[in-house]
């Protein structure tokens, strides 16, 4: 059994300015997605060039950060949003939803598709496999900030969250680290290091991150004050992921039925 060693939220502080470790994880996400972005351009000469990069990767955060408070205050924390609107603002202090982030992401993806006159699916394919590797530093950041916890355990490797209660409990955001960070994004970057047809990552993204999540959600703690929403055993991110499961098989059966589609 393992202890949860009680991190600083506050990585460090200059004068008033506190700088949190969820905000570092975000840069981290951020920064390795531009990376990572170069790279993939780099090895398709003349379908990216270094500003489209640049902007593709600001609106996408600007989406994921937007969507992802938005749908964190609409599915989990609606009653504080109304008792606190300000908290809203406060993304510092963590409360972020993966799943209105990633309808942020494609919202914003489809402006800035439309504006770089591409299609909207050839961006997608583009962007899905650095997504992966934002979703490990942001698991990496739930830890960190002591929350979104896992359900009561008897596992050698359960771990006390003494600020939660005395009891071993799966350590869930290092399992969503390892899945969702780690797995996804080998599997997705594997796949999308050869040419597939259009649609075909994207569809794999949201085949890979449903299913991982869905699986997860069993040793979650259910969101506080939401609990079970269906069957008495289905949490709100299990029900979110169903959507996200059936699209991207949606998506494959689009990639592998038109052979004759751009490749990604």
């Amino acid at each position: 059994m393992f202890t949860y060693p009680q991190f600083d939220p506050v990585a460090f502080s200059l004068g008033p300015l506190s700088v949190h470790w969820y905000g570092i994880m975000y840069i981290v996400a951020f920064g390795g997605a531009w990376l990572l972005a170069r790279y993939r351009a780099s090895k398709s000469p003349g379908q990216w060039n270094d500003e489209q990069i640049s902007d593709l990767i600001f609106y996408g955060a600007l989406g994921a950060v937007l969507g992802g408070r938005i749908g964190s205050a609409l599915f989990y924390n609606f009653d504080k949003m109304l008792s606190d609107p300000t908290w809203v603002l406060r993304v510092w202090e963590g409360g972020m939803s993966f799943h209105g982030g990633i309808l942020g992401v494609m919202a914003a993806l489809y402006w800035y598709s439309r504006k770089l006159n591409k299609p909207y699916f050839e961006v997608l394919d583009f962007i899905a496999p650095l997504a992966p590797f934002g979703l490990g530093a942001g698991r990496l950041g739930n830890f960190i900030g002591g929350e979104l916890w896992g359900r009561h355990t008897d596992v050698a490797w359960g771990m006390v969250f003494p600020h939660v209660d005395a009891f071993p409990r799966h350590a869930s955001q290092l399992y969503q680290f390892a899945l969702e960070g780690v797995l996804l994004f080998s599997v997705v970057w594997w796949f999308s290091s050869r040419p597939r047809p259009m649609y075909a990552v994207s569809g794999l993204f949201g085949i890979g991150y449903g299913l991982q999540r869905f699986f997860v959600e069993f040793y979650r703690e259910p969101d506080e004050g939401i609990g079970f929403v269906a069957l008495d055993w289905m949490t709100m991110g299990q029900i979110l992921s169903l959507p996200m499961i059936i699209a991207g098989i949606v998506l494959m059966v689009m990639a592998y039925r038109k052979p004759a589609q751009a490749k990604s």
